[in-house]
């Protein structure tokens, strides 16, 4: 059974840094489709950005250019870099994954709907 666990969030200022983490249990991690999603108090599930086996990325327009994910297959961890974050980046930021070949076709905003999603880790933008 696949599990996954998020941590690295925290207050930071607008226009700083931050990186999440996520550590991802089971077997086979190298060939599952990652993923990040966030929710915002009083919004829906927003997916952020998602990675497949081979590395490929995909960004939401609203954090394109600002965000990296990445994967370290060896250590079985996924990660989200954040920069110039923004207050409206405020969330709790969740990360997601799933075996299957057709979740990272469908891009980043299909994340939320990803078979394996953690608790969440909360990420504040404010000054």
């Amino acid at each position: 059974q696949v599990q996954v666990q998020e941590s690295g969030g925290g207050l930071v200022e607008p226009g700083g840094s931050l990186t999440l983490s996520c550590t991802v249990s089971g077997y086979a991690f190298h060939n599952y489709c990652l993923g990040w999603f966030r929710r915002a108090p009083g919004k829906e599930r927003e997916g952020v950005a998602a990675i497949d086996s081979g590395g490929a990325t995909n960004y939401a327009d609203s954090v394109k250019g600002r965000f990296t994910v990445s994967r370290d297959n060896a250590n079985k961890t996924l990660y989200l870099q954040m920069n110039s974050l923004k207050p409206e980046d405020t969330a709790m930021y969740y990360c997601a994954a799933d075996p299957g070949l057709v979740a990272c076709s469908r891009g980043y905003s299909y994340v939320p709907n990803f078979g394996t999603r953690g608790q969440g880790t909360q990420v504040t933008v404010s000054s």
